[in-house]
């Protein structure tokens, strides 16, 4: 039985949070008491969740590569709702398969941009709001791409292992502020980007896994979700693996 009161008085931004894990994430944290701010770059996709999620949720259509518009949602989330505990960094591409040296740069720069870059951007504007309180909870979603590097992905896998050392560091700063800074690296989860993804990818994804099924975005959410709550109180600059057992370390 979920705790319906785990995230009461506790405001969560999401990125990406309108589909996928985010949307799982957010379904979640509102279900356990606590109001959630949506950023995606889908107008529609954000209208349909916050209609879902209903009154204690806050849509903010932004591209997360934009500074100047991540800046804004986050001085957006706290003045809506009083403030701002959370914060969890879901939004990211896969970009295309293909080998590093025939890599289109425009498309390693997207990638960069988006997933490393933007999630840079939203650290960064979020963790003031968290320092006015003495506390807070950052989850970055990573990737096992990011630990072990998937062939025909440079640069998703270079994004996320960005992500995870940006996590570490980002950890050690606030260690001493009652804030906590973890990422979560999940082996592949069928959600929307797959569909940017070729099927040889998927296959090759999926033959990587030992429980030889694909992850669940609740699977996910449900990890996230401890670690955006007051119950992580001791564990920062964290990896967390989601991978049904293709981790090795």
């Amino acid at each position: 039985m979920a705790d319906t009161t785990r995230f009461s008085g506790r405001v969560a931004a999401i990125t990406g949070g309108a589909a996928g894990i985010g949307l799982a994430v957010a379904s979640r944290v509102i279900a356990e008491g606590g109001k959630v701010a949506i950023w995606d770059r889908d107008p529609a996709a954000v209208a349909k969740a916050t209609g879902e999620l209903g009154p204690n949720s806050l849509g903010v259509v932004l591209d997360v590569s934009d500074w100047d518009a991540v800046e804004a949602a986050a001085k957006t989330t706290a003045e809506t709702f009083g403030g701002l505990d959370i914060l969890v960094a879901s939004a990211g591409i896969t970009g295309p398969n293909t080998t590093t040296w025939t890599y289109p740069v425009e498309d390693w720069r997207k990638v960069i941009d988006i997933n490393l870059n933007g999630l840079f951007y939203c650290n960064k504007a979020v963790v003031p709001y968290l320092l006015e309180k003495n506390y807070g909870r950052i989850v970055n979603i990573a990737s096992i791409a990011g630990k072990e590097g998937n062939p025909n992905a440079p640069a998703y896998s270079a994004s996320k292992a960005g992500v995870i050392g940006l996590t570490k560091s980002l950890g050690k700063e606030l260690a001493k502020n009652k804030i906590t800074v973890n990422c979560v690296t999940p082996a592949a989860v069928r959600t929307a980007i797959f569909e940017q993804m070729s099927q040889s990818h998927i296959d090759f994804m999926l033959s990587k896994i030992p429980m030889g099924r694909f992850g669940q975005i609740e699977e996910v959410a449900a990890l996230v979700c401890w670690l955006a709550s007051e119950e992580c109180s001791f564990t920062t600059g964290g990896v967390f693996d989601v991978s049904g057992g293709r981790a090795t370390y």
